[in-house]
């Protein structure tokens, strides 16, 4: 499990505009960094683990099945804004 630390953003604004996201690992405080595609592919195929904190609460990264796929946070039933809450780089 890891969590959403930073989002990259290219051309535009929206969720689709996640191009990279920096993570950090709480188990041992290792960080990194990966493409949109690599996180998704994560996701689905290697069944990671994905989530992000705003200090209340924790809501879990999805992936939303667009051409191409992207990030997002999914909580309460309902597709949410948290990862564009997050500080950019």
């Amino acid at each position: 499990m890891v969590f959403v630390i930073a989002v990259h953003m290219e051309n535009g604004r929206g969720h689709e505009h996640i191009s990279e996201v920096r993570w950090q690992n709480p188990a041992d405080d290792k960080t990194g960094q990966n493409s949109r595609a690599e996180m998704v592919e994560w996701i689905k195929v290697k069944n990671g683990v994905a989530k992000v904190a705003d200090g209340e609460n924790t809501v879990m990264v999805g992936v939303v099945e667009d051409s191409p796929p992207y990030l997002r946070t999914y909580a309460d039933g309902k597709w949410t804004d948290n990862l564009l809450a997050l500080p950019r780089y």
